[in-house]
């Protein structure tokens, strides 16, 4: 039986492989395309996390792809909004029927004695629910392609990170990871103790809060926190006034410098950085609030990716009395809730474990080249998005001090160019050497967030200089993409070549 063959798959239906998937069906319509997602639905991350008031840590302006405009008015959206945006940009551009959905790459093999990948697919039963589990069984199936672009993210989906407490399995209420918020949980009159400070535990505060519930944030120490807007007034003023496509320009535009300019003042001047985002906290909150406890961290603003609250939602419920925070740490988890190791106490009737995420590159995907394995976190990547070394694939791995569709366009871009020259120049197969001398290296992914540390191993490296380096700046990066002419260290060969 004839193995399928297919010029490019995308792994993932999520913001990330749809809008690549788009890109190449827009771009290249005679190539066969197929998008394979492990999932039963469109949305990846948008479609997973359901726990209350989720929504985008970045402006919708930016988060939306650059060929769609995001239709809604707010800027900072929720997380249903997000989902249907994704699903109709795939409805619309005619991906949604190149979707194999319950499918899950499991291997890819280089051979170069033929130029292709060949992957290893696992299917799921459609009668099973929840998220695939490590070792989960199903049917299994062999497909090549010339091609293949990883649209995974960066994290687990079956798990989120889930450090020892001591004496959780104690504890009489109910216990929830974000990640996985059951459906049938209503928080009015209830006492929740989120553990954690990142985006999500201030997320989950005022939604709790407006939701009837009292909650507190406990957490070891502080996050930088900043009030945005929820909606863009520019985008409000312009609208009737512009031509909508023209209108979405200039505000896109305008949050795309906005948020360079952001992060070069606040890594340039960490210390006035801090001072504004202390002094703005310290407005919204009552005067005896301990601001410098609680929201003034001691490393610099973008070590860790800035926490973003729409219309200062956080500080409100705080202010109303709905929500309060804590720093300290955990002595112990017991029947009735937490006991901290200042001799204090917070009792719960539920403890959300929003502790972080597990990091995984390429959804888990076993590479190997011509038999070799590829261990990612091992290998330097081509402009944040090739490995040296292996052939004809690429991977997406956003901004982290903005939005992660700015650069999963420019990726998807690239790609299309770089399929496109190897058509023109008879060249089907394309691999970055790596470079002799590197310098210093690093992870791709530079926050000092908590799972990006404990997974530093997994996660592609990067050098000092261009082009192995991922420069976190989308407009240095749109030149580079697009003009840079030093690619030698791209090598184009035919597939006969390779035999």
């Amino acid at each position: 039986m004839m193995t399928e063959h297919l010029d490019v798959v995308v792994v993932g239906a999520g913001l990330s492989g749809i809008g690549a998937a788009a890109t190449i069906a827009r771009r290249m319509p005679g190539a066969s395309l197929a998008v394979l997602e492990s999932r039963d639905v469109i949305g990846g991350t948008w479609d997973l996390f359901r726990y209350p008031g989720v929504r985008s840590d970045s402006d919708m302006y930016t988060l939306g792809y650059a060929a769609r405009p995001w239709p809604g008015e707010k800027a900072i959206a929720d997380g249903d909004d997000i989902r249907e945006y994704v699903r109709r940009a795939a409805e619309e551009t005619g991906v949604r029927d190149r979707i194999r959905f319950r499918t899950r790459v499991v291997a890819a093999s280089w051979r170069s004695e033929r130029g292709h990948w060949e992957l290893t697919l696992l299917h799921r039963d459609p009668a099973a629910t929840g998220e695939w589990r490590e070792g989960e069984a199903g049917a299994t199936s062999t497909i090549t392609c010339a091609f293949l672009f990883g649209c995974t993210g960066y994290y687990r989906y079956d798990e989120g990170y889930s450090p020892e407490i001591p004496g959780l399995g104690d504890f009489a209420g109910r216990v929830v990871h974000p990640q996985h918020w059951p459906a049938d949980l209503d928080p009015a009159g209830k006492r929740f103790v989120i553990i954690g400070s990142g985006a999500t535990a201030v997320t989950l505060v005022p939604a709790l809060a407006k939701r009837g519930a009292h909650a507190v944030m406990l957490q070891r120490s502080p996050t930088y926190v900043a009030a945005v807007p929820s909606r863009d007034r520019l985008a409000l003023r312009l609208k009737g006034r512009l031509p909508a496509p023209l209108a979405y320009r200039v505000v896109r535009a305008k949050h795309i410098l906005g948020s360079i300019v952001l992060y070069q003042y606040a890594r340039r001047r960490p210390a006035a950085m801090k001072a504004v985002l202390r002094n703005a906290a310290k407005a919204k909150l009552p005067a005896s609030f301990d601001v410098d406890t609680h929201f003034a961290p001691t490393y610099d603003p973008w070590d860790q990716r800035l926490c973003a609250v729409p219309g200062g939602d956080l500080f409100r419920a705080i202010t109303a009395g709905d929500a309060d925070v804590v720093t300290d740490r955990i002595e112990r988890v017991d029947e009735h809730g937490v006991r901290l190791a200042s001799g204090g106490r917070l009792d719960a009737d539920v403890l959300v474990t929003a502790t972080g995420l597990n990091v995984l590159v390429l959804g888990g995907i076993r590479l190997d080249v011509d038999g070799r394995p590829v261990d990612p976190g091992r290998t330097m990547a081509w402009k944040g998005f090739m490995l040296a070394g292996v052939p004809n694939l690429a991977y997406t791995i956003g901004y982290t001090n903005s939005s992660w569709t700015l650069r999963a366009d420019l990726v998807a871009s690239a790609v299309v160019d770089l399929l496109q020259r190897m058509r023109r120049r008879g060249t089907p197969v394309v691999t970055p050497q790596a470079p002799t001398d590197p310098g210093p290296t690093a992870p791709v992914i530079d926050l000092a967030a908590g799972y990006i540390r404990r997974g530093l191993a997994q996660l592609p490296r990067q050098g000092s200089r261009s082009p192995w380096r991922v420069h976190q700046n989308y407009l240095r990066e749109l030149v580079l993409f697009r003009l840079d002419p030093r690619r030698r260290a791209l090598r184009f060969e035919p597939a006969a070549r390779r035999t």
